[in-house]
């Protein structure tokens, strides 16, 4: 064997040869703390739950089920656990950094615009928003994710006499509206029974209302939630509209047009301006071309079309409309109805310089859609906690590609069971309106220990991250939430080790925790600063079980690995 070939070989025999993974100190120090003569027993370990995890409220059966679910190892023993099933167990599902029961459990009978829902944008693509497919699947997929928003773009056919679901003025194909709807009766509740909300940004003739409005009733039934009266006074609660879709549109009275008003409306999109308080700030071509459903759009009526389409109407559950004029007017708020308002990104931001407190007074009854500029053509996302640190409800997200953003709204609504809808803390409920603008005191400090880590040998090829080696694995970790508690620190890399051991401690101190991620991140150290993605997950903090956890690592587009996972321990004062 030539010395080269010798080299290679002993580099491979590197990389699949592993060490036993040993406890960190911290853990065999507990297991002597909370066990006798080597053994921890059933009342030992509950001792261990309650006194250590901070889980109060555990019983013997608890205790019990950890025991049954480790009687397959050979490690395992009758008389109670030795330092090694310990160990598994910590490393083990049934000790995730959240509940593993995924029980709804916020109060679910508020109005709807109490709740934060998980709401999608251009549901319909399945990449880029410029050129690519419009398909159902990524509808399916997010229903099946928990989105409980999904937003359908409305346009007439080639040939005029069917509708089309597609992204207008751009090179994206379009699908067949039936199908989607289908896709949605079939998918809605799957991942949780509350409400599925539809939006349409519609762009069609009344002609072709009507067939909407047909082919919605036939699709979803008895599903379909219907309110008695065109003007809700107060929207009902996520609780009485289980397994109900909705769906939120203009009512076309607000766009319909007659002939002589057509031309000069058009003339005014080429040149439309956004008028903020007596200030004007022009609006990109872009934005323009992405102009949502709730700015002023050119009509698609026919002169001999009527003005009302009933049947159109009578389906519209959560009515949406901007105001025409300055924000104080599209903020107004009517005390004998609610309605939906829709802003960009941009709009949002420019406002909540002058009016947050204006906006969250608004969201306390009304709905606040958010959705992303016409500039993301890659999908990409923005940074939600502007939207809901003003209360804004639907902040719509391109669900299609991954980025740290969206990681950050998957972890938002993996609180509350993952059921789609998570309750909106008080202080944006409150009389005495919060005013996002002020720098609040710290209310929680977290403190974290990053330990170990294992799983990747088994969910990686061995020479995925390093043809020769073994990765060198180093974790960031922070918090996402509002300016003041937006922090990211990160460990030492470990190198050449598939098993890497950390013990590093961090701290974050909190003003707003309600509101607060926790994000980690796995990286593959590389010495040209690109370094291999290895994992991460993002956590609501307002869930985060306190104690010795392990947290399952996911990929980019946010599908739980099968084995890599972290060994982290949580302390929240």
């Amino acid at each position: 064997m030539s010395r080269q070939s010798f080299k290679v070989c002993f580099c491979f025999r590197r990389i699949f040869k592993l060490r036993v993974l040993e406890p960190p100190e911290e853990v065999k120090i507990l297991f002597d703390q909370y066990s006798q003569n080597g053994t921890m027993s059933l009342d030992n370990l509950r001792g261990f739950l309650v006194e250590f995890q901070g889980e109060y409220n555990a019983t013997r059966d608890d205790a019990q089920a950890i025991f049954n679910s480790l009687k397959h190892l050979n490690i395992f023993s009758r008389r109670g656990l030795h330092l090694e099933a310990f160990f598994r167990y910590l490393l083990g599902d049934l000790n995730g950094p959240l509940s593993p029961s995924r029980v709804v459990h916020h109060d679910m009978t508020q109005p709807l615009a109490h709740y934060f829902l998980y709401t999608g944008h251009n549901s319909y693509l399945t990449g880029n928003q410029l050129s690519s497919d419009s398909s159902v699947e990524p509808i399916i997929k997010a229903l099946r994710r928990g989105v409980r928003v999904i937003e359908l773009d409305l346009w007439p056919g080639s040939k005029k006499d069917e509708v089309e679901v597609r992204h207008g003025g751009t090179l994206t194909n379009p699908v067949d509206l039936l199908k989607c709807l289908n896709a949605i009766k079939d998918n809605a509740f799957q991942a949780s029974e509350y409400p599925v909300v539809i939006t349409f940004e519609d762009h069609l003739p009344a002609n072709l209302q009507d067939q909407v409005a047909e082919m919605v009733t036939k699709t979803f039934g008895d599903m379909l939630y219907r309110p008695e009266t065109d003007q809700l006074r107060e929207f009902p609660s996520p609780e009485s509209l289980k397994k109900k879709v909705m769906i939120s549109t203009k009512p076309p009275k607000e766009y319909l047009e007659t002939p002589s008003s057509k031309s000069t409306k058009r003339s005014k999109i080429s040149s439309k301006k956004e008028q903020w308080n007596g200030e004007t700030a022009s609006k990109s071509d872009s934005e323009i071309c992405d102009k949502d459903d709730e700015d002023e759009g050119e009509s698609l009526q026919e002169e001999d079309e009527q003005m009302t389409v009933p049947e159109y109407r009578h389906l519209i559950s959560i009515n949406a409309g901007k105001p025409k004029g300055a924000l104080q007017n599209w903020l107004s708020i009517d005390e004998k109805k609610v309605r939906r308002l829709s802003l960009s990104e941009q709009e949002l931001e420019n406002a909540t310089r002058r009016h947050g407190v204006d906006i969250i007074r608004f969201t306390q009854r009304n709905l606040l859609r958010v959705y992303p500029k016409g500039t993301r053509i890659t999908s990409s996302n923005y940074n939600p906690f502007v939207g809901w640190a003003h209360g804004a409800q639907m902040v719509a997200f391109n669900m299609q590609g991954y980025g740290k953003h969206l990681w950050v709204m998957q972890g938002m609504f993996k609180a509350n069971g993952g059921c789609g809808y998570v309750k909106k803390p008080d202080f944006l409920l409150s009389n005495e309106v919060f005013d996002p603008s002020v720098r609040l005191p710290v209310k929680k400090i977290l403190k974290v220990t990053i330990y170990m880590g294992e799983g990747w040998d088994l969910d990686f090829r061995r020479t995925h991250f390093d043809m020769y080696s073994p990765p060198d694995f180093f974790v960031k970790v922070g918090i996402a939430g509002v300016p003041a508690d937006k922090a990211m620190y990160k460990t030492k890399a470990i190198e050449d080790d598939w098993q890497p051991v950390w013990n590093e401690k961090f701290e974050f101190k909190l003003t707003v925790p309600e509101l607060a991620v926790f994000r980690i991140t796995v990286l593959e150290y590389d010495t040209s600063g690109q370094h291999d993605f290895g994992g991460q997950t993002c956590l609501p903090i307002s869930e985060l079980r306190t104690g010795i956890r392990a947290i399952p690592l996911h990929d980019r587009k946010g599908d739980k690995y099968k084995n890599a996972k972290l060994l982290v321990q949580f302390e929240l004062n």
